[in-house]
């Protein structure tokens, strides 16, 4: 039951794992210092020389799943509905090298399969209070064809194709601040009869 701003924190949150992970263990193995990034379209003009970087490109609504009911007020009114979302991003390897675009690969694939579900402390770490407590995100490779990939670098500013893989974030559950409207009370009670006539 997160709040509208869940985009926002799964995206930065992916680009923390990946950073903290990299300044963690990682320093001394690569030929280039890497930045990590979350990306518009317009930063595919200027794009860093070596690192990783995320574009989100697409937010469908997760089917897979029933609808799930909105939060309880306290006074036991029912919020609308939650609205159950679906992330598909690019994480894009940048070098100067083939090698070292290969090597970052590797390397990002072998960290978020490590951490498939991201929990609400790696959540909130970058927007605090976005997820509840008990939330969960699921990361999972995602599905793209070779055409699909192709074309979507086509629409990019860069329009040069750079080794990406694409990801996904699934289920991730936005919770509405609304409450379904509801009438006034019944004053009375009206019974009209009317006699049916045989014909």
């Amino acid at each position: 039951m997160a709040t509208y701003q869940a985009l926002t924190a799964v995206c930065q949150a992916t680009i923390y794992l990946l950073q903290s992970s990299y300044e963690a263990n990682m320093v001394s193995e690569f030929t280039s210092e890497l930045e990590f990034a979350v990306y518009t379209p317009d930063n595919f003009l200027s794009p860093m020389d070596a690192g990783v970087s995320l574009f989100l490109y697409r937010v469908i609504p997760n089917n897979s799943h029933r609808t799930p009911p909105g939060r309880i007020a306290p006074n036991g009114q029912r919020y609308h509905p939650q609205l159950p979302l679906d992330l598909h991003f690019l994480l894009t390897a940048w070098g100067r090298s083939a090698s070292l675009q290969q090597s970052i690969v590797g390397w990002m694939m072998r960290v978020l399969e490590d951490t498939p579900i991201m929990p609400v402390g790696l959540l909130n770490r970058v927007m605090p209070g976005v997820f509840n407590p008990s939330e969960t995100v699921e990361l999972t490779l995602g599905e793209l064809s070779t055409d699909d990939l192709f074309h979507l670098w086509e629409i990019l500013p860069q329009q040069r194709y750079q080794l990406s893989i694409p990801y996904t974030a699934r289920n991730v559950r936005i919770e509405s601040t609304e409450l379904p409207g509801v009438g006034e009370p019944v004053q009375e009670r009206i019974i009209n009869y009317q006699q049916v006539e045989n014909g």
